[in-house]
């Protein structure tokens, strides 16, 4: 039986933010520790280096309250991050790509059958690993795209318009149950046993 190979050091950081956000909580070193080989499989002894990294990396907030070092981190500040750190990669797309076309345009002036300049050479590279790092915060960004503000602030509209719908059909069951009971003198309890309508029924708190 072949021997399970063991986590990738980006592998572990993704699992550490999991942890951090599906947990939704503050934690110290020791707890981590103890959470995340039974939870995502990252080994004690690796945690704090990588709680570190992620640290280091802005995408998890730390802060000394007594003698207590927390450590936490939300769905909503990576995808702020990576929204920023995307805007900076952008800026350094175009900047390179407006090199490339220098390089490219000298390098049609210079003499036939002369070889690629070593500068051209690393603005390509560097422009190929640009491209990649943006190509793969796309991919990140969706992952996140539950968490952006301006997602969960569409939700908490349509929440909204859903429990003063809600409320509306309440009070207009109320009226009839009302209307009811007037006209026809039947009992409350009557009208919601024909009607199947629960005796606990009330409006919905906003």
């Amino acid at each position: 039986m072949s021997r399970r190979k063991g986590l990738s050091h980006e592998e572990k950081r993704s699992k550490m933010l999991e942890l951090f956000y599906e947990k939704k909580d503050f934690f110290m070193l020791k707890e981590l520790e103890k959470m995340a080989p039974k939870e995502k499989g990252v080994i004690s002894q690796a945690v704090k280096d990588v709680v570190q990294s992620l640290v280091d990396d802005n995408l998890v907030d730390t802060d000394k309250i007594g003698t207590c070092v927390y450590f936490w981190a939300f769905p909503s500040k990576a995808s702020n991050e990576l929204q920023a750190r995307q805007e900076r990669l952008e800026e350094q797309l175009s900047s390179l790509e407006e090199k490339l076309q220098d390089v490219k345009s000298k390098t049609t002036q210079a003499k036939s059958g002369r070889e690629d300049t070593e500068e051209r050479r690393t603005a390509v590279s560097s422009l190929e690993s640009v491209k990649l790092q943006h190509e793969q915060l796309q991919q990140q960004l969706q992952h996140y795209a539950d968490s952006d503000p301006h997602t969960l602030k569409l939700w908490a509209a349509d929440a909204k318009v859903a429990v003063e719908a809600a409320n509306r059909w309440t009070d207009n069951i109320f009226s009839i149950k009302s209307w009811c009971k007037n006209k026809f003198y039947i009992e409350e309890d009557v009208i919601n046993k024909q009607f199947n309508i629960p005796e606990e029924l009330e409006y919905i708190d906003q």
